[in-house]
């Protein structure tokens, strides 16, 4: 229940919203008591013939105001307004008040509906900007250990639940006292004996509201881990549909969808069940109560019918107000449920933090050295004590086979991950001298794998960024990307599908390179950039790199050897660890792995190079 008013409170603006929603409950409350007491006041025998007639109530029923008047404080009321304005009608006088107290619950009921909807509303908003700016500060390890299903359903459909459940809690622990508390003063003020039959009956009611949300918090957990494994299997299979589909394996599909659906069925089943069967079981008891009150009454103590309305009037505010705190216990309970998750997530403290000192990168001038490296993926080493150093304007290509660490060098340098062992300087300083920021926007990257947004292609290769357009066209005539852009639809103005589905792997990866190129950052990183592109292709990206050679530095993962033919130097990595390094003729004739590799490539590319000219 704690984490829910801390979900709240996570934005000091929250509190004001809560106690004005605190107060709009409390005045909903009084009219409530208002409305019971008027209508005992109407009822009653003695005086309803003379407000009837339009007539001033006798001094006899006035003196019966004032005798009943500790059993009804609305008689009180009346019978001073009475004497206070003499010859008025008291009829009057009751239909005044009357209106005025269904005007002030009208106005009560939809101010507190809508200042809790308004606080669920603004808390649910402020914790799904809160956890998606929160999950941009943690490690690349975080998202290998998280699914996109989960991370979705938690931002999406946690939030909402809790932000429900707040409204829920906010009406359980803050109304439901006040209201219980007020409601059987009015009780043990109007009887006592007949308030006696309240400490039978909450007994009664508690334990059975206790036993079922126990139950409810455990299915809740239960469904809200099912519906990450639903999400799951739903986005594996549109991110997957090409290979589902190649293979035929809609059945194998709708297998694992049917499977993971009839399960959420079964668990909302139960949480429904358990929900459900507060109201009935609390109806069955206060009902009772009800019964025995009015049989005590009538029977024993004899009281007026006007009386015994007014005091069920107030016990059943009593009771529908614990009622009520059964059927939102479920709620909380999910809603609970899902704080616990979502905080699971908000209390990680990011492995990565700019230093307290850490200084702006404002130049690149000098080199980049990795001293003795280590870094390892859980338990498992990928780089071994590994060294070398980059210098400005420099082209270094690194190559190896496939799991031998290449990635992970350069994922290292703009501290997607924290090096383990060792050091990387950026012209003499650690890279945690520097703000990650400042840093990255040192650093052009293309990956060998790249994400286009659902946007236009210009956009795509601004990436938020106030570039001009001829700054991005020029970018894309470097990548070679303005060739297919023109023949679209709209040019640089056309969409691109979700995740690129419109454009070719070449395409997408050619608007990468334009993306990185028109950063013009003083570093460029190509991680298997080329993979994608046909030798035609390539060969144009090649010359666009080698046209950069001496005025940017420049990193390249390749296996593609006409990429990495002109490079300054090459680092041959296996299994993590540096093997060699120098220039291409000093591996030819140095390194054996490299060679081998060289020759098996050169000679594969010669015959693609062939295969596709000829076709």
């Amino acid at each position: 229940m704690i984490l829910l008013f801390k979900a709240a409170l996570r934005n000091s603006k929250h509190l004001i919203l809560l106690l004005i929603s605190f107060l709009t409950l409390i005045f909903l409350t009084i009219a409530n008591f208002l409305e019971v007491s008027a209508l005992g006041v109407l009822i009653n025998s003695d005086t309803l013939s003379q407000l009837m007639s339009g007539k001033p109530v006798s001094s006899s029923a006035l003196e019966m105001v004032g005798k009943n008047s500790d059993k009804n404080p609305l008689q009180w009321v009346i019978g001073k307004l009475q004497a206070m304005l003499g010859n008025v009608s008291s009829f009057k006088v009751m239909i005044s008040i009357l209106v005025s107290v269904a005007l002030f619950k009208a106005i009560s009921l939809f101010w507190s509906r809508y200042m809790t909807q308004l606080m669920a509303i603004r808390v649910s908003r402020d914790l799904r900007l809160q956890y998606f700016e929160h999950i941009q500060s943690l490690p690349m390890s975080f998202y290998q250990k998280h699914n996109i299903g989960s991370l979705s359903s938690r931002v999406v459909g946690d939030a909402g639940q809790i932000a429900m459940s707040i409204n829920s809690a906010l009406t359980n622990y803050l109304h439901t006292p006040f209201t219980i508390l007020l409601t059987l003063i009015a009780c043990f003020f109007s009887s006592w004996q007949l308030s006696m039959v309240i400490f039978f009956g909450i007994p009664m009611i508690v334990l059975p509201i206790i036993t079922l949300a126990k139950r409810v918090k455990r299915v809740s957990r239960q469904l809200q881990t099912n519906q990450e494994r639903f999400a799951s299997v739903l986005i594996d299979f549109l991110a997957g549909i090409q290979t589902v589909k190649i293979f035929a394996m809609e059945s194998f599909s709708f297998r694992k969808y049917k499977e993971q659906n009839d399960r959420m069925a079964v668990l909302e089943g139960k949480t429904a069940k358990y929900g459900l069967l507060t109201r009935p079981i609390l109806h069955l008891i206060t009902t009772l109560c009800l019964a025995g009150v009015v049989l005590f009454g009538l029977l024993s103590l004899k009281l007026t019918v006007s009386q015994l309305i007014v005091f069920c009037g107030f016990l059943q505010m009593s009771y529908e107000t614990i009622k009520k705190f059964g059927d939102e216990n479920s709620n909380i309970q999910r809603g609970v449920v899902a704080a616990e998750r979502m905080f699971e997530v908000l209390n990680l403290k990011p492995e990565i933090e700019d230093h307290p000192n850490a200084i702006q990168l404002r130049d690149f001038r000098e080199k980049i050295e990795f001293h003795n490296v280590w870094f390892k993926y859980q338990e498992e080493w990928v780089l071994k004590d590994v060294s070398f150093t980059i210098k400005k304007g420099e082209t270094i290509a690194i190559v190896g086979p496939t799991g031998s660490g290449k990635s992970t060098i350069v994922q290292l340098l703009p501290r997607l991950y924290e090096v383990q062992k060792g050091k990387i300087l950026v012209d003499g300083k650690p890279l945690n001298a520097y703000t990650q920021s400042s840093l990255r926007e040192h650093l052009g990257f293309v990956s060998q794998k790249p994400f286009l947004f659902s946007d236009t292609i210009a956009a795509n290769i601004a990436f938020g960024r106030n570039f001009s357009r001829e700054e991005i066209q020029q970018a894309c005539r470097r990548a070679h990307a303005e060739e297919f852009i023109v023949r679209l639809p709209n040019s640089y103005d056309s969409m691109v599908a979700e995740a690129g589905q419109n454009l070719s792997g070449g395409q997408q990866q050619r608007l990468a390179i334009a993306r990185a190129l028109v950063k013009n950052a003083p570093i460029l990183v190509l991680d298997e950039a080329t993979s994608s592109l046909d030798a035609i292709s390539e060969n144009k990206i090649r010359m666009a790199i080698a046209d950069l050679h001496g005025i940017i530095t420049q990193i390249i993962i390749a296996h593609r050897l006409g990429t990495i033919e002109h490079a300054d130097r090459i680092i041959y990595l296996d299994h993590g660890i540096k093997i060699a390094e120098g220039s291409k003729e000093e591996l030819l004739a140095t390194c054996q792995p490299f060679r081998q590799m060289w020759e098996i490539l050169h000679h594969s590319e010669k015959k693609q190079v062939a295969a596709e000219i000829l076709g």
